[in-house]
Formats: C-alpha cells, structure tokens, sequence
C-alpha cells in the first residue's frame, strides 16, 4: 500500500497457461502472457531532496532544505512461469533520477529485484519461498512493507526472504509455519550503519480453525531475534557497538480471517510482544496488533486500508552518559483508494500516520509523527501507452531537535508497456 505511487511504473503481465495451471494470486491480465517490459519517463520537481529541516540548528553542522527539478527513468520486466504444480516469477525495476540543480551527485539510483516460488506438494500441502532485495536513498522504499526506521536518506541495502509451509489438517484444521529473515546494510554513513546494520530473523507458527464458512480463527506465536552487525561506535562517539542493542522478542497472538462479502474481506492479530534485551539487562512489554481490510466497491474500483502496532530499530541511539536508546513503540495507521473515474481515467489517493515513541535514553518518552500523503491521475491512452500526474507529500514532526522535516513532490510523465 505505502508504494502505490511509488510503484506506478511497474506494471506486471504474467504467464499464460492451461486451466490446469498453478497461478496463485495472479489476475487474468497477469496470466495473458509469461514476460513484461515497461518504461516510464517523468519530471519532477522536488522541494527538499534531502529530507531536511527547514532551518537547523547554526552550528548544528545539518544541511537546510534543497529543491531540484529533475527527470526519472525508470524500466522494468517481469516473468511468470505457472506450471500444473509450481509458479516461479521474477521481477526487476530501475529507476535513475536526475536532479539539475544538486550541485554534487546529481543522480539517484534505486533497484528492486524480487523472486517468488510456489509449489503445491498436494491439495492440502503447499510451501512458498519468496526474496526482496532493493538498493535505494529513500527510506520509504526500504522500508515499503513495515514502520519506517530512519528518515535519513542514505544508500542502503535491504533484503527480506520469506520460506512458508502450508497445511491444511482437517476440513477445518490447518496449520502454518514460516522463517523471515531480512538485512540491512547501509553504505557510505559510519553512524547510519553503526546504528542500523542488523540482520532480523522472525519465526512463525500459527494454527487456524474453519469457525464459519468464510470465518476462520487464528492462533499463534512468533519468536524474533535482532541482531546489529557492525563493530563501529553507536552514534560515531559511543563506547558500544550496534550489539548492545541487540534483542530478542516473543509474540503471542489470536486473530481471525473474514470475507464479510465478495467484495470485503480482512484479517487481523492482537496479542502482546516481549522483547528482552540481555546486554542491558532489561525488558519491556508491549501489545501487537496487524489489521489490514480490502473493499472492491465497483470493478477496478477499491479501498485497502490497515494498522499496525509493534517494536522497531531506530536511527536515535543516545550516548554512554544519558543512557542508550532501545528502540521505538510505533503505531502506523494507513490507507488507500484505487478509483476508475472513466474506462481510461483512473484516480489513486494513499495515505499513512504513524506514531513512534523512543524507549531508552535521553529521547526516552519523546516521539515522531510522520505523515504521507499520495496523489495519482493516470489516462490509459491505448493498452500500451499510459499518461499520468501525481503529487507526493511528506511531513516529519519531532519532538527531537533537526529531526522535523517537510518535503513536497510533483511530477508527470508517460508510461508504456509491452
């Protein structure tokens, strides 16, 4: 949902095949044919490419806010391969944007590679595999599927892997068990990865129950371990490393899985988290909640919405003498609508709150709201040229000093697609 817009130029075609073809949640369009390219070219004008505050602190050393116009391109290609039993897909995206009036390092660069294997051992047996991996400078394309952790925009690497299997018991028993592990590795800032380095490993096992036919209950546990890989200081003046904070968690959790209709369904988790931090010597409880809907109102017509509530790392770190910061508590609220105004008229509006609290160290109780707000108007000119304009809006408020920033975006361009 965070990247609607982000992601408008990737347009997926997929794999065509026999009715007896294993395609899991690919549409029609999707399955016309195995392979797509796209490209997208825009220009854009952007009012603070480096998510500053307008007016830091003097003497702070922190740049004030920067505007550029600029252009992006931006190919793409896709591949899906549904066989009687198995899927395989992959996908690639690029993006190059080119700011003119930055007066060093003038260009942008972002890569997306995502694989996904699916294979259905039986009719009550299955087991996924699915890879992310971006390379990006904005922190909502890092962190595109859960809170966002810093707002420092600076090269990072990211990839998350999942490996999930399935089982259905009984008509009404299932169970499923799934490994998620995701790394981060940030470049060319010694305080960003001293404080953010880390590699997370979730596990998750769940039981679910047939309450209704459309009802189903779910109930389980995750364990999480977060551990920080790099050796240099915590904020490049700490005697600590990033492995002070290392820390484990545990999830307990009940939740249920409804299709109140054809055109409304939703799922949602509630439980508690306990996260322990043994080189600290401390531990703190906390509640974890995942609640996410979808209504298709009209056909091509929908709303998707959500909220989450968990732990996350963060960038804030403290120091030896006021104590470290542990993490934040982050509520996140969001949000978005996918309407077609005409057959080649379509409007897409998102949005996102969210809510973080530091725990530990001189930040301890303080907080950030970040909010985002998405526009996209796109005309289908014919099905292999696409026109379109979007309006992106950032806002940081922080109760830390030079944290808060506010960032507006414009852009327009044409999309084509094969």
């Amino acid at each position: 949902m965070k990247k609607l817009i982000a992601s408008a130029g990737l347009v997926t075609l997929g794999a065509a095949g026999l009715q007896a073809a294993y395609a899991p949640g690919l549409s029609t369009m999707e399955t016309s044919k195995p392979w797509s390219i796209s490209a997208t070219l825009r220009g854009f004008y952007d009012d603070n490419y480096n998510n500053a505050p307008a007016h830091p602190t003097p003497g702070s050393g922190i740049p004030s806010a920067q505007s550029s116009p600029g252009f992006e391109i931006s190919p793409s290609f896709k591949f899906n391969l549904p066989m009687e039993q198995t899927y395989l897909g992959v996908g690639a995206l690029y993006s190059m944007k080119y700011y003119t009036d930055r007066k060093s390092g003038n260009i942008d660069h972002m890569v997306e590679l995502t694989l996904k294997a699916d294979h259905r051992l039986s009719e009550r047996y299955k087991i996924s595999f699915d890879d992310s991996f971006v390379y990006s400078l904005e922190p909502d394309a890092t962190d595109s599927t859960g809170t966002i952790t810093t707002f420092q925009r600076q090269e990072v690497i990211r990839n998350r892997g999942t490996l999930a299997f399935r089982a259905q018991i009984t008509e009404v028993l299932g169970a499923e068990a799934s490994y998620q592990n995701t790394w981060y590795k940030y470049l060319n800032s010694d305080v960003l990865a001293a404080n953010l380095d880390r590699v997370e490993h979730l596990f998750d096992v769940h039981g679910t129950w047939l309450l209704q036919e459309h009802l189903t209950g779910l109930f389980g546990y995750q364990y999480g371990i977060n551990d920080f890989t790099s050796d240099l200081p915590l904020g490049g003046t700490n005697s600590a490393t990033g492995s002070i904070r290392d820390n484990t968690s545990h999830y307990f959790y009940i939740g249920a899985e409804h299709a109140f209709s054809s055109q409304f369904n939703g799922t949602i988790r509630v439980g508690a988290e306990y996260t322990t931090w043994d080189n600290l010597h401390t531990s703190a409880w906390g509640p974890y909640v995942d609640l996410r809907g979808t209504y298709t109102y009209l056909p091509g017509s929908f709303v998707q919405f959500g909220f989450t509530h968990n732990r996350n790392a963060t960038d804030v770190v403290g120091s030896d003498t006021t104590g470290i910061t542990l993490d934040q508590e982050s509520s996140t609220l969001f949000g978005s609508i996918h309407h077609r105004i005409t057959p080649r008229l379509t409007g897409s509006v998102l949005g996102q709150y969210q809510h973080s609290v530091f725990h530990g160290g001189a930040a301890n109780s303080q907080a950030d709201d970040f909010f985002l707000v998405g526009l996209n108007l796109e005309y289908r000119i014919n099905p292999h040229w696409t026109t379109e304009i979007g309006y992106n809006f950032d806002h940081l408020s922080s109760d830390l000093a030079d944290r808060s920033f506010t960032r507006n975006r414009v852009y327009a361009g044409v999309r084509a697609n094969f």
